[in-house]
């Protein structure tokens, strides 16, 4: 059944079916199978990380996890939920029709099984509270480095949350006015795994001369989560409501990237102006 994405997808590439402890339950024939085991432990690291995210998305009283994107000079990488304790992870050519592939994943999955129709459910209380609960959610204390660059792209794009920049040792450089140091600390933590992982997967995505890792999308009910290169090893998360317009939100924020550079001195020694 995982043939059935490459064999009517024009452009795909491998399709690997995973347990929720990264075990391998399947995979499309032409892979190795250390490299099986090596997707599938690193996609079921990026879906732990990606739904512990949740609250970064915003406030919401289902906060399910949809999906994550990984995006690559030469290729993507689709990761969706397979039901409980599974999941199914897609590679494809950089020129892949995404809708098609999507409709195709989500037809696998309903094939597999009732058994495997639903993906697990964040449990919005417990993640609040570990990030420090509604506190944290709100912004409160909005401690750090404001940006004034990423306050206007929030300001000005209907829907768009919150943004947070991280250095290349994994900790937060700035972020918007008002996020809480407890909130963006939290989530460079997951971003740095989450951004780990996608590297990993790259030999997924296709082999291709000097490939680079572009942007990881999460996409839950009530919101998405972005997370792209801002250069020299530094990248930038962001947040933003599920109805926010993303095509102008990420346009915006590749757009601010180039003028992040005076942020990225040593923690503590960047300029507050």
């Amino acid at each position: 059944m995982l043939e059935d994405i490459v064999h009517n997808v024009p452009k795909a590439r491998h399709a690997v079916l995973l347990s929720a402890d990264g075990l391998p339950r399947g995979a499309t024939d032409g892979m190795a199978q250390q490299d099986v085991r090596t997707i599938s432990a690193a996609m079921a690291g990026m879906q732990s990380l990606s739904r512990a995210t949740s609250h970064f998305a915003g406030p919401g009283e289902d906060r399910q996890w949809n999906q994550t994107i990984i995006e690559f000079s030469h290729g993507w990488i689709f990761l969706i939920g397979a039901g409980q304790g599974a999941y199914l992870a897609a590679a494809a050519a950089p020129d892949v029709d995404m809708q098609q592939i999507s409709f195709r994943m989500h037809r696998l999955v309903a094939r597999l099984g009732n058994n495997l129709t639903s993906p697990p459910r964040v449990n919005a209380d417990g993640l609040a509270a570990r990030s420090g609960g509604a506190r944290a959610q709100q912004g409160a204390g909005g401690q750090g480095i404001p940006i004034v660059d990423l306050d206007e792209v929030v300001a000005e794009v209907q829907g768009a949350r919150h943004a947070v920049l991280l250095g290349s040792d994994g900790l937060p450089r700035g972020a918007t006015t008002g996020l809480s140091q407890d909130l963006a600390d939290t989530i460079s933590a997951a971003m740095t795994g989450i951004h780990a992982y996608s590297r990993a997967t790259s030999q997924f995505a296709g082999v291709g001369q000097d490939a680079q890792w572009r942007q990881t999308v999460i996409e839950f009910q009530h919101g998405w989560i972005f997370l792209i290169s801002a250069g020299r090893g530094a990248f930038l998360a962001a947040a933003a409501e599920h109805d926010a317009d993303i095509e102008e939100f990420t346009t915006r924020l590749h757009q601010v990237v180039p003028r992040l550079s005076s942020y990225m001195a040593p923690r503590g020694e960047a300029s507050r102006t």
